[in-house]
């Protein structure tokens, strides 16, 4: 079956006169601001994408306060703050971390009466000692190298409304989970979601992730561009460790540049590029909406699901 069939299809251009607003109250400098390394975004796309899509998950927001006032009064309970919670999934090096922090300001801006909160999956993965112990170092970012049972608890604390409930961060400077830095999150209205896992069904489990999700965007792009920005990324980042020995990336910044970026090849190959075609895209289906990016991140058409 086409699985596109249960989307409608906008090109750019098509998208931008839903809502064809030029007011946009954030600079290019915001905007170089929160895009990851060799991320790309820019106030057209800000006025062509993301102003419509903040409206579209402005207008699924109001129905779902609506449908939680109208449940309340037909079982004649007191209506509860339960958190909207928007997933954002896709490739590494696709670019979701840039979505996710755009979409968390422009709604703080549409909504300033509430709570927007951002968080990201990478902290649920298992420590790099644990992988290590289990013998799967090397499929780190595949299903079994995260903790889904904490995960999943995570997301059912957060959607019960639990006052506070702590997620544990990772860094991508020394490569582990951080165990000490734990991010706090304190009753949010809204709670974003991003992570490569998020619409996946874990083997063990019988919830997915997304079972708490009220809106999920799914980032798509051609694997070969996908795999041209892991290696910009790469180089990227191998420019920014050379002065921190304990940057996992100082070794290979101080050694011979083209071995490094044959290493980093090996990984997309052997590692990131499995796991995109046998775990990650076979998700795609699930989401509301899917973002489609062409050449420098470039957003050139939205499929938004059918019903």
């Amino acid at each position: 079956m086409d699985e596109w069939m249960n989307y409608e299809r906008f090109e750019r251009q098509q998208w931008h006169n839903f809502f064809p607003t030029d007011t946009v109250r954030l600079s290019q400098e915001n905007l170089d601001d929160i895009k990851s390394l060799n991320d790309r975004i820019s106030i057209e796309d800000v006025q062509d994408i993301y102003l419509p899509l903040i409206k579209l998950l402005q207008l699924r927001y109001q129905t779902y306060l609506e449908w939680q006032m109208q449940k309340a009064n037909f079982l004649h309970q007191k209506v509860e703050r339960v958190p909207y919670i928007i997933g954002i999934a896709g490739s590494v090096a696709v670019g979701k971390s840039t979505i996710a922090r755009l979409l968390s300001i422009l709604l703080n801006k549409l909504l300033p009466d509430k709570r927007v909160e951002l968080m990201t999956t990478d902290g649920f993965l298992f420590p790099n000692a644990e992988l290590k112990r289990q013998g799967i170092l090397d499929r780190k970012g595949f299903p079994e190298s995260y903790d889904m049972e904490k995960l999943l608890q995570f997301m059912n604390d957060v959607k019960a409304g639990k006052s506070v409930v702590k997620a544990p961060t990772y860094s991508h400077q020394v490569y582990d989970v951080m165990p000490d830095r734990p991010l706090v999150i304190d009753h949010p209205d809204i709670l974003i979601v991003e992570g490569i896992n998020t619409l996946q069904l874990p083997s063990n489990q019988q919830i997915y992730v997304s079972d708490y999700f009220d809106t999920s965007i799914y980032v798509d792009a051609d694997p070969q561009l996908i795999e041209e920005w892991y290696l910009q990324r790469f180089g990227m980042l191998l420019n920014s460790a050379f002065t921190d020995p304990d940057n996992y990336y100082y070794s290979y910044s101080k050694g011979p540049r083209e071995r490094a970026f044959e290493m980093a090849k090996k990984v997309w190959q052997t590692i990131d590029l499995p796991n995109l075609t046998e775990y990650i895209l076979p998700t795609r289906n699930r989401a509301n909406i899917i973002l489609h990016k062409t050449n420098n991140h470039v957003v050139d058409r939205i499929y938004l699901k059918r019903g």
